[in-house]
């Protein structure tokens, strides 16, 4: 419970509303900055492949048509890994933002706890307080979060994209078809293996290193309810 005249407490509650809505305005920008760049990329190669094949029929596969199709391949390959490189990012930070605001609700907890009735976002600042906040009704799984999110989605359109530039750099240079296909299934997979594997390594890192002041008790009743079940 939260002593001081009323004074106090209020000068306490609007420095907490400021930086509560300044994590909001922050987490926001973020994320829509980076389904912006997920969009453009996606449209990027959808207008590059499409090209690839207009290319193909206007110069009836010329001999310098593979050049052509490889240069298109590399440079969306190379959009897709930026793209990836700040989707990670900007995914990171949103657990960074949500886990701060945690702690800010916390606060709001401390100063008025039967305030804290009315939350059914977490007031703890650890991982298990991030999970509950963005999915406060049931427990969901991780995998369940990894595979819906937009970085899944940004992974498996680099991945394949790489891939195809792979496998058609090796058919250029004289490799089987089906040789290219497999190295191009290859490089795809390596692809998504880095950048899953990548991210995994910096949450953990992340939470590793960091400290809660308010760490969870324990999951939240309904929760272990629905696991009994």
């Amino acid at each position: 419970m939260a002593i001081g005249d009323d004074a106090e407490l209020a000068r306490r509650l609007q420095i907490l509303a400021t930086e509560h809505w300044g994590l909001l305005a922050a987490r926001s920008t973020a994320q829509s900055e980076v389904l912006t760049r997920i969009s453009i990329y996606l449209t990027l190669v959808s207008a590059g492949l499409v090209t690839i094949g207009l290319l193909g029929q206007a110069t009836h596969f010329a001999t310098w048509f593979p050049i052509a199709a490889l240069g298109i391949l590399a440079f969306l390959s190379l959009v897709g890994i930026l793209t990836l490189i700040r989707v990670l990012a900007v995914s990171e930070e949103d657990f960074m933002y949500v886990t701060a605001m945690n702690r800010i609700r916390g606060a709001y907890a401390e100063i008025d706890p039967a305030a804290a009735d009315a939350f059914l976002a977490s007031v703890h600042d650890d991982e298990l307080g991030m999970r509950v906040t963005y999915s406060f009704l049931r427990e969901r799984g991780s995998l369940e979060q990894v595979l819906g999110s937009s970085l899944m989605l940004s992974v498996l359109v680099t991945a394949s994209v790489g891939g195809m530039f792979a496998g058609g750099l090796c058919a250029t240079l004289g490799m089987s078809v089906g040789g290219a296909i497999v190295v191009g299934v290859i490089a795809g997979a390596g692809i998504s293996v880095i950048a899953v594997g990548y991210g995994g390594r910096r949450y953990l890192t992340a939470w590793r290193l960091y400290r809660p002041l308010h760490p969870s008790g324990g999951p939240p009743e309904y929760w272990r309810t629905r696991r009994r079940r």
